[in-house]
């Protein structure tokens, strides 16, 4: 399986699943989940899928601070509708990162451990995510914005050649690496991270 370089430089988030841990699927439940598996979920590698992956990074570390964020404890709400724009693509990656779903999830053992029920739409909110700990209460929202990180001049009439059929397959090849040059810069310019990533 061939993929960007970049995939492996992005910081990995660690968590601690108690799930995991009863059912002995990770040691002691601790877990790591990377840009590369998320990409597999949401099946591209896009601006989006990397501003729910940051926005994931950012929000569990505000929850967290220095201790593992522990996975199928937290709710994901949303501001906008599930099919509006690209909500339902940044909820399927902050929930799986989260371990949350919605009513068809898992419903737990014996109530314990639930991942039913963890997901929320049309929730009205000062930003774009809000995640909260089940177990404190205790919630940051957080919005995203890559507009500091621009697309090469190049990229959009590509994207129409191709769209159109019309690409020389040199010319899709060089659309899908400008398209990966942005969502590696947005991944990996931690030093814009504070401009893109609001949290409060």
């Amino acid at each position: 399986m061939k993929y960007p370089d970049f995939f492996n430089k992005v910081p990995v988030i660690s968590l601690q699943d108690p799930l995991s841990d009863f059912l002995g699927a990770f040691e002691e439940g601790k877990m790591q989940i990377s840009y590369l598996e998320c990409v597999k979920l949401a099946g591209h590698s896009c601006p989006t899928v990397a501003g729910a992956y940051l926005i994931a990074l950012h929000g569990l570390k505000a929850l967290y601070g220095t201790d593992l964020p522990k996975r199928g404890t937290i709710h994901v709400s949303m501001r906008e509708s599930e099919t509006t724009g690209v909500t339902g693509v940044i909820c399927n990656v902050i929930s799986f990162i989260a371990g949350a779903n919605g009513a068809s999830g898992f419903k737990g053992l014996n109530g314990n451990m639930a991942r039913n029920n963890l997901v929320s739409y049309d929730v009205p909110m000062d930003g774009e995510v809000t995640l909260t700990r089940t177990d404190t209460n205790q919630s940051v929202t957080l919005s995203y914005d890559s507009s500091m990180v621009p697309a090469d001049p190049m990229m959009q009439p590509l994207m129409g050649k191709c769209i159109q059929g019309m690409a020389t397959p040199e010319e899709k090849k060089e659309f899908g690496k400008l398209w990966q040059a942005r969502v590696e810069k947005i991944l990996l310019s931690t030093d814009l991270w504070d401009q893109m990533i609001t949290v409060k």
